[in-house]
């Protein structure tokens, strides 16, 4: 039982790495208005037949300055975003699992994290009464590091991206 909580919080370190993008919420706004933008009160418009057709062309708003031109912008572990399966090796036993790598963030079953955009991994994990933290690196295709569970036991992992 011992060894199976390292490896679901490799499990779900691994499965964030993996997360589809529609998966990953979106905020923000496209702008523009609904509805009538017509502000006269009803009955009371004049007669529009003679005023030249409005511009479809909106002016062009500013462009904002870009802040880096690196993949990931600010999030930090943009390179490394994508599914990536995990071996944990110690407390007993060895597992596997898949986590998910979406802007920085580690998505899995039971574990959360952040990569930064550097490689280094910090992750945190509960399950079965014991939680967990890892730490480690990742480079392009592969990863590595080590975890410490509460009950004193720990291990390595490894990691690959799928």
């Amino acid at each position: 039982m011992r060894a199976i909580i390292p490896a679901i919080a490799l499990t779900v370190f691994l499965s964030a790495v993996g997360a589809p993008p529609s998966a990953v919420a979106q905020s923000g706004s496209a702008g523009g208005s609904i509805g009538n933008d017509e502000k006269s009160l009803s009955g009371s418009r004049s007669d529009r037949s003679a005023e030249p057709a409005p511009s479809a062309r909106r002016s062009k708003p500013a462009e904002e300055p870009r802040s880096s031109s690196r993949r990931g912008g600010g999030g930090g572990g943009g390179s490394f975003d994508g599914a990536w399966m995990v071996v944990s090796v110690g407390c007993g036993g060895t597992t596997s699992g898949a986590v998910v790598v979406s802007s920085g963030k580690v998505i899995g079953q039971g574990v959360t994290g952040t990569v930064s955009a550097s490689g280094a991994v910090s992750t945190f994990g509960q399950g079965d009464g014991v939680t967990f933290t890892g730490s480690g690196r990742l480079a392009a295709r592969s990863g590595s590091g080590s975890f410490r569970r509460s009950d004193g036991c720990g291990g390595t992992w490894t990691s690959t991206k799928q």
